[in-house]
């Protein structure tokens, strides 16, 4: 099945040559020149999001932040020619599921969509204490009250659910989480875990994320 990718990008001609180079990849594009755009198409049918950080009309970060508070769960990919750290950073604690710094090729591209779809594809219901989560819907809720999750978050607690109380090493979530060679320090995961951490606590739930020194982290 072809899926539908939204390019986000002002730049008509760096548009037109990702939607081609997507489309000999076997998607399908939809186009969209600025922020504005991008929220009005980001709809269920919409597969993943390659979007700029740098549109005419917000700051493409906003732009995702924006989205994913419509309710928007598929993928999304940064383009920027930003590439410190904290932009990097940025990019995820706004919702962000990837990050492609200018120039790239457009079979890395394809290559990242490819994973970060299949990260994103359903995977059986799981419950742990009282959390309860839905793979479908990528939502987790304590006691029925929903966990304000980003998509990597859910992702980050996958690892430790998955494991039913057990411990997972600590790159198991950065696995599960990001693309296969992403370079994630540890300070990174760490931000990630604190604040999954006080999301738990916040929805009422009394598991939390402990970390076994040396060896890796327990949800219990």
């Amino acid at each position: 099945m072809r899926r539908t990718i939204l390019v986000v990008e002002d730049d008509h001609t760096l548009r037109d040559v990702l939607m081609r180079g997507l489309r000999d990849e076997d998607f399908d594009t939809v186009p969209a020149p600025d922020g504005a755009a991008a929220l009005r198409l980001a709809t269920a049918d919409v597969s993943a999001d390659v979007l700029d950080i740098g549109l005419p009309d917000a700051d493409g970060r906003d732009v995702c932040q924006a989205m994913r508070a419509n309710g928007f769960r598929s993928p999304v990919i940064f383009l920027t020619a930003q590439h410190r750290l904290p932009d990097r950073l940025s990019g995820f604690a706004a919702g962000g599921d990837d990050y492609l710094t200018k120039p790239f090729h457009l079979i890395e591209l394809a290559a990242r969509l490819r994973a970060a779809l299949k990260r994103a594809a359903p995977q059986p219901d799981a419950s742990l204490g009282d959390l309860a989560v839905n793979t479908v819907r990528h939502t987790v809720s304590a006691r029925s009250t929903p966990v304000d999750l980003t998509p990597t978050d859910f992702r980050v607690l996958a690892a430790p659910m998955a494991a039913s109380g057990g411990i997972v090493s600590r790159r198991q979530p950065v696995r599960t989480a990001w693309p296969e060679g992403a370079q994630v320090h540890d300070n990174t995961l760490g931000q990630y875990l604190t604040r999954l951490r006080r999301k738990l606590r916040e929805a009422g739930s009394t598991l939390t994320i402990g970390t076994a020194r040396g060896i890796g982290h327990r949800l219990s």
